[in-house]
């Protein structure tokens, strides 16, 4: 028993001595290793500014090829919040490959062609592929290819979604904002993210704003109005966009105040849900062409004996992950998990088979990370979790793999674009760091690849949790600069 008391006593006391490492910088005595425990003068100085407690950070910094720097308290699991998207691009590329793509397919039962009336006997099939990025503009070119096989009436519309499982919840239940296209719900047929474009022009006769929806959707309207004003445009403007919904549909009730000098300027808002919304845009685009619609539209399966009319493929993964991960796009990092989940053999997917399917790619690549809580992939999470250690983990295998390019190219550059396209724009920094951040109340994140001035490269991994952890910002960028300057 005493035995037991001394070792917890020893314990306690070289945690103490890595916590006062950690606030001043003096290397820590009878730690093992020392040094890691223990962040440069510099660095140290700018987080005791953050005022933040040293237990809120995990921190790892480690040169390719060769000593882990710095590594504090990392196998804690965390929130990383959309640091978790280089989990999910990860296993994506690594499994499916950079030119894999994604099908949208139009099809016709057997032997049905259109006759010389342009009506296409039977029912039209459109088999949705889960493409990530599928545009209003592919799904009119889409259309537009169907008319060109002399098909004008369409008598019924047959939609497959059955490559997932039932994986939408409710938009409004992360942060009460149900209308923000960053919440907006995966789909096998998604069109535009499901994200309605309102578009403001300004009138300065009338001093006014006029404002249009785009695709103009049936039940859903714009009420309120936005405030003119004359002063100088501060930036970009802030619109609040408060949804209604009732009996006769969905209402976008628009407020705030905008300076004619900004000119004209859009916003994206949710609307309606994934089905629904893709199915008026499939009915607007179709009049668009001069076809016309007899039927009615519902779910089901395509037969197996299906013949293609026509097709549109996606951009390839390799190009989706820049997008997922520069502008941190959650919809399509929760779309790329439910596609890994469903190549994955599990079909349809959903959200927990789909984070199964990701645990087995990574454990196959010796990627054991027993903490890790994948929840949607995206970040936009509670309880999701993984620790600094295994993200540093992750980011060796991906350096070390024949597909390091793509994915380092998927990450924003500091000073120059994506996320980070306005921080660290030091004559030392800009340019020389490939980083994911994650931003969620409570929770910074920040990781990726720094090149150092000595031609060394460094993988770093910073995830604070706290309420206050905003303020951790000014640490991560000396932390880069710091490497950068290595």
């Amino acid at each position: 028993m005493g035995g037991r008391i001394r070792a917890w006593g020893a314990r306690a006391m070289a945690a103490g001595l890595a916590a006062l490492a950690l606030a001043t910088g003096v290397q820590a005595q009878g730690l093992a290793p020392a040094s890691q425990n223990v962040l440069p003068r510099e660095l140290a100085q700018t987080w005791r500014a953050s005022k933040l407690p040293d237990s809120s950070l995990s921190l790892v910094v480690q040169e390719i090829g060769g000593p882990r720097l710095i590594s504090i308290n990392a196998k804690e699991p965390r929130n990383p919040a959309s640091v978790m998207k280089l989990v999910t691009t990860w296993a994506g590329l690594s499994d499916l490959g950079p030119n894999y793509t994604w099908r949208t397919e139009l099809l016709a039962e057997p032997g049905a062609h259109a006759g010389a009336d342009g009506v296409l006997p039977g029912p039209l099939y459109l088999r949705g592929g889960g493409d990530p990025l599928l545009l209003m503009q592919d799904l009119w070119t889409l259309l537009r290819d169907l008319r060109l096989h002399g098909v004008r009436q369409i008598n019924d519309l047959v939609i497959d979604r059955t490559l997932f499982g039932n994986v939408a919840v409710d938009p409004g239940a992360f942060d009460s904002a149900p209308d923000r296209p960053y919440n907006a719900n995966p789909d096998a047929l998604m069109v535009g993210f499901g994200a309605v474009r309102l578009l403001f022009t300004p009138d300065p006769a009338a001093r006014k704003w006029n404002v249009v929806m785009d695709p103009p959707l049936p039940g859903v309207k714009i009420t309120g109005q936005v405030e003119w004003s004359d002063i100088r445009c501060p930036g970009s403007p802030e619109i609040n966009t408060d949804p209604v919904i009732t009996q006769q549909g969905v209402s976008l009730r628009i407020a705030g105040k905008v300076a004619g000098s900004c000119g004209e300027f859009d916003v994206y808002r949710l609307a309606l849900a994934q089905p629904e919304f893709a199915t008026e845009v499939f009915r607007l685009l179709w009049r668009e062409l001069g076809g016309t619609f007899s039927g009615r539209v519902r779910a089901g399966m395509v037969p197996g004996d299906a013949v293609v009319v026509a097709t549109h493929e996606s951009p390839s993964l390799g190009d989706i992950i820049r997008k997922i991960n520069k502008r941190s796009n959650n919809v399509m990092a929760r779309t790329l998990l439910l596609t890994v989940g469903a190549e994955g053999g599990r079909r349809p997917a959903t959200v927990e088979s789909s984070g199964e399917v990701v645990k087995r790619i990574l454990a196959s690549q010796g990627l054991n990370m027993p903490e890790l809580v994948v929840d949607n992939g995206a970040g936009l999470s509670r309880v999701a979790r993984v620790s600094a250690d295994s993200l540093a983990s992750l980011m060796t295998v991906a350096w070390n793999s024949p597909f390091m390019p793509e994915y380092m190219s998927s990450l924003a550059i500091a000073g120059l674009d994506g996320t980070v396209r306005r921080r660290m724009r030091g004559k030392g920094t800009q340019g020389m760091a490939h980083l994911k951040t994650g931003t969620l109340n409570g929770v910074r994140s920040i990781a990726g690849y720094v090149l150092g001035a000595s031609g060394k490269r460094y993988i770093v991994v910073s995830i604070v949790n706290h309420p206050q952890a905003e303020a951790v910002r000014a640490f991560d960028d000396a932390l880069i600069a710091w490497l950068a300057d290595r």
